[in-house]
């Protein structure tokens, strides 16, 4: 995070064209930065404010113009899970409905994870089901959740770990890790597990742009995915007698059928039942 101890104020502007009238205006290391405010109070206590603060050497961070005690504040005061749904918020409308789920179905992982330490909620099913179906889908902010989705989520924000905890390694790679599991434990598929881990990549990365952090937390942190085994899920494989049906339809459609068949019965039988 890059500070700078080169600090200007103006005077406060009075702007009639617009509903909060009152701007103050000040720089940091050349770069503009303004607040506006319904009142001239308002607006000249606010400048008193960042004043003290330049008067007493603190220096103030160039890309957001506040001093380094707000700054901590508001990395204590800002949870991931208020990160999250400022994300979804702002991303939402702009964003095709794959993606969407992707992004909900991320951020429902992920997030029980970014939680003190020894924090698990009893029923973590409903907590999942409470963040992929409602605190992740901007569409279901238009009525209430359930009472057993908001107590879940209630009990989310009084855990959810501040955004200033989660350059922490060790956190990082907790919530790394719950991306690799299914909500019953077991493994998830890689795919799947690289597809979670670039949308929590985006949400860190509007984290730098506001702020929070000087560069991605993410970036140049030691942590392999798990190998998961690609398994056939015998319910899926047709049995020998099925293929044999389906070779057979297929050899009696018109046209190339006769040809898909010799295609399709080379590809199909054992190398040991080929005949020589």
């Amino acid at each position: 995070m890059a500070m700078s101890y080169k600090v200007r104020f103006w005077d406060i502007r009075e702007r009639s064209d617009r509903r909060k009238g009152f701007e103050v205006r000040w720089t940091v290391n050349g770069r503009e930065k303004s607040e506006s405010f319904l009142t001239k109070g308002l607006a000249e206590s606010r400048r008193a404010k960042l004043m003290t603060a330049a008067r007493e050497g603190e220096p103030f961070d160039i890309r957001m113009g506040l001093p380094a005690s707000e700054i901590r504040a508001l990395k204590q005061r800002t949870t991931w899970y208020v990160l999250a749904r400022e994300y979804i918020e702002q991303r939402w409308d702009r964003t095709p409905g794959n993606t969407r789920r992707t992004l909900a179905d991320a951020l429902a992982t992920i997030t029980p994870a970014f939680v003190e330490p020894g924090a698990s909620y009893r029923e973590p099913r409903v907590l999942r089901r409470a963040l992929y179906s409602w605190a992740f889908n901007k569409n279901a902010w238009k009525v209430d959740s359930s009472e057993e989705w908001q107590t879940a989520l209630d009990w989310l924000q009084r855990h959810s770990l501040p955004v200033g905890e989660l350059d922490d390694p060790d956190v990082l790679r907790r919530g790394l890790d719950a991306l690799c599991r299914k909500v019953d434990g077991t493994a998830a598929a890689a795919k799947t597990v690289k597809r979670k881990r670039a949308a929590v990549n985006e949400v860190f990365g509007v984290a730098v742009e506001r702020g929070y952090f000087a560069q991605n937390p993410l970036i140049g942190l030691r942590w392999t995915a798990p190998e998961v085994a690609d398994e056939v899920d015998p319910d899926c494989v047709p049995n020998p007698a099925q293929v044999a049906r389906l070779l057979s339809a297929v050899r009696v459609l018109p046209g190339r059928g006769p040809h898909l068949y010799a295609f399709l019965a080379a590809c199909t039988t054992p190398p040991c039942a080929q005949p020589r």
